[in-house]
């Protein structure tokens, strides 16, 4: 099923959105991508492509803290990061408004779930979201995702079901690392179904097959 893109502008960041032909009698999925660290959306849009979902609107926004030359990061490393992953908390949410807003618009009747992914940075911060968020998520998956430094604040979103993938040979994300993250997602009570493959610091055709059985079950 072929997607068509367009390119729009929320809170004054870059946004591709995707479309199929939408059933607006069956619910719909707002499948929100955020890309890694010192990246654009047009490098979440080449993993995206490859999904061949049904009755799913997605949403590949430009990350809010500019690293130069053009690309983009969800949050900054370094001692305030608790701060910085607050910022991005804030963000993500108001993002989030904007899609409803849109998806409103279309007057999908039966009304549709709103589901994050993302790789690396990306993965990170659909974690942070699904456990941090202001709005409940449907589904999360995150390939190559970790948790960061989490901000001093009590608020915990509703659980959810999360798909994790890493690699035992991920030489950015160590594996450990990514496990340690879902267990914690898992410890706050969401539903995990985590994967351990031999894949590096990537996003495979493996991956992108987990990602369609897991977004259309």
């Amino acid at each position: 099923m072929t997607m068509q893109y367009i390119n729009q502008t929320w809170l004054g960041k870059k946004v591709i959105l995707g479309q199929t032909d939408i059933d607006a009698s069956k619910p719909v999925n707002v499948l929100i991508g955020f890309h890694g660290a010192e990246s654009t959306p047009e490098n979440m849009l080449i993993h995206g492509n490859r999904l061949s979902l049904t009755n799913t609107v997605t949403v590949y926004p430009e990350g809010p803290v500019d690293a130069g030359n053009s690309v983009w990061s969800w949050w900054l490393d370094g001692p305030r990061q608790k701060e910085a992953v607050q910022q991005f908390l804030e963000f993500t949410s108001s993002m989030i408004d904007e899609a409803h807003r849109f998806m409103k618009e279309q007057n999908t009747a039966n009304g549709f779930h709103t589901c994050l992914w993302g790789f690396s940075q990306g993965g990170a911060a659909a974690l942070v979201y699904a456990l941090m968020g202001k709005y409940p998520v449907h589904k999360v998956a995150s390939i190559c995702g970790f948790l960061p430094e989490l901000p001093d604040i009590t608020a915990k979103n509703e659980p959810t079901q999360i798909l994790g993938i890493f690699g035992t040979h991920d030489d950015v994300v160590p594996s450990f690392l990514a496990d340690h993250a879902l267990d914690e997602m898992k410890g706050h009570g969401h539903t995990l179904s985590a994967k351990e493959t031999p894949q590096g610091h990537e996003v495979s055709a493996e991956n992108i097959q987990d990602l369609i059985r897991f977004f259309e079950s």
